[in-house]
């Protein structure tokens, strides 16, 4: 069986939950096929979302843009882990990065921008971020998700006025 359709294989059992029967036919991917993009982005994905083993995530996540460095899917499953992990100063290098790759959406760099700001309560930032998303999309229901993002924010503007102490004696994640 050719590598293309190991991977097939491995997808389609992820798709029916079976992860590790998927684990081993990733991994005999990588053992002939070392730097096979596809299959390190698939086993970070693994990694984090089934076993929440981030370090093992991470290090696939990086591989698979090493080996294949217009391959879209890492970027994004990295960017979502450095927000999960609150990795926000690492994030924006790694979306600077983005902005260079041409297979990534444009739109979808902003709006995880505009997430990292939401989340970091930069409020003004990220609806600047989420509007650069919109004017970077052609899709019109991106655009309503979007036009949503800032008005989502907006409302915690006007919120944030009743807890202005609590935000100021919060702390501030780790960089």
């Amino acid at each position: 069986m050719n590598i293309e359709e190991l991977f097939l294989e491995a997808e389609a059992d992820i798709k029916k939950n079976a992860h590790v029967d998927a684990l081993r036919k990733y991994e005999t991917i990588l053992y002939d096929e070392p730097n096979h993009a596809p299959t390190h982005n698939s086993l970070g994905w693994i990694y984090k979302t089934q076993f929440d083993d981030y370090k093992k995530a991470e290090m696939h996540f990086r591989a698979a843009m090493r080996s294949e460095p217009n391959y879209p899917h890492p970027y994004f499953h990295y960017a979502v882990l450095l927000t999960d992990m609150e990795r926000y100063d690492e994030l924006k290098k790694h979306l600077d990065k983005c902005l260079s790759v041409p297979t990534i959406e444009k739109s979808w760099v902003y709006y995880r921008y505009g997430i990292a700001e939401e989340l970091k309560m930069s409020f003004d930032a990220a609806i600047s971020c989420f509007e650069k998303a919109i004017l970077n999309s052609l899709n019109d229901d991106k655009i309503k998700d979007y036009h949503a993002d800032i008005e989502r924010c907006r409302k915690k503007i006007e919120i944030m006025v009743n807890h202005k102490e609590w935000q100021q004696n919060k702390p501030e994640p780790e960089a």
